[in-house]
């Protein structure tokens, strides 16, 4: 089949690999500008830039579909089968989505309606979703509100992260896109109009960590954060960033923020409700470090001091 893909993360880049793998066309691959990256903020190619070059795939990289012209037409004239969009980040016109003969098809990483938008991978962990999973949408106006043509589910696991779960869904998206392609066209269903929620884009803000929230709430914010934007939490003026914990459900007797005790099994400290056995944290400046590491170098966490 002749392909236009269009994404830029590692997420779309494991889509993208899984089709180049199953002999399809692709004549040309859209994503974002290279962005500042690193110490030195020098200008890094996308993960699918990257995987395009290795493969001879043509890049491009407009700043914009919506006003350029010129960009349009240069989609329009790979007279794609398809155009596979999954993570590109950018908008992309009705006039694009109709191009190919057997039209857009979206990689979403979350069961529609539920967490339509930037962030739903995070979105589920944080609201303590059960399950997961992936569609394939027929691309249509509005946020990820198109037709669906396929699904497939996984459980999310209790110690599940964003990246964990990421690369799960990242998995499964790869081999539903593959077994579908060559079945198009299919029934496209319409979505359900009730279960809609929104998946908001992550803010860095939102990390931080309000210890008179319950343990269990403050442990699926931990792991929807990491590795991006990481929890962080304020002890002694000092900004912790927190990589990892495990909630404690047994009831505390003390005000949220104490710590109930450092030790080499972790620093516990006391919640809204319950406690969080905090397991891997991050000094301003520093590398994340197990909890005994750290408090080798943190005399001042010990059993009595408090979070702010």
């Amino acid at each position: 089949m002749k392909i236009v893909f269009a994404g830029t993360p590692e997420f779309a880049a494991i889509a993208f690999a899984a089709l180049i793998d199953a002999g399809h066309a692709i004549t040309l691959a859209l994503t974002q500008p290279d962005r500042p990256a690193g110490r030195g903020m020098r200008p890094r190619p996308s993960p699918v830039k990257t995987l395009a070059l290795r493969h001879g795939i043509e890049v491009f990289q407009p700043l914009s579909l919506k006003t350029d012209a010129a960009a349009r037409e240069r989609v329009r004239a790979q007279r794609a089968d398809a155009l596979i969009v999954a993570a590109y980040g950018l908008i992309l016109p009705q006039s694009v989505l109709d191009m190919p003969r057997l039209g857009a098809v979206n990689i979403h990483a979350s069961l529609l309606p539920r967490w339509r938008g930037a962030a739903p991978i995070q979105r589920a962990i944080q609201a303590g979703d059960a399950e997961s999973g992936i569609v394939l949408m027929q691309m249509a106006p509005g946020v990820d509100t198109g037709p669906l043509l396929a699904e497939a589910r996984t459980p999310i696991f209790a110690r599940d992260t964003a990246a964990s779960l990421q690369d799960r869904l990242a998995a499964l998206g790869a081999r539903l896109l593959v077994e579908t392609l060559p079945r198009l066209p299919l029934p496209a269903v319409p979505q359900a109009e009730e279960g809609v929620t929104r998946a908001a884009k992550i803010d860095k803000a939102e990390a931080w960590l309000d210890w008179r929230k319950s343990a269990v709430e403050l442990d699926r914010q931990i792991r929807a954060f990491s590795p991006f934007p990481v929890a962080r939490a304020r002890f002694n003026d000092n900004l912790l960033k927190i990589h990892a914990a495990a909630p404690i459900a047994a009831p505390i007797a003390a005000p949220p923020g104490v710590v109930l005790s450092a030790g080499t099994d972790g620093i516990c400290v006391a919640c809204g409700e319950g406690a969080l056995l905090l397991n891997e944290l991050q000094k301003p400046g520093g590398k994340p470090l197990a909890a005994a590491q750290f408090l080798a170098g943190c005399a001042a966490m010990r059993s009595g001091a408090r979070f702010a």
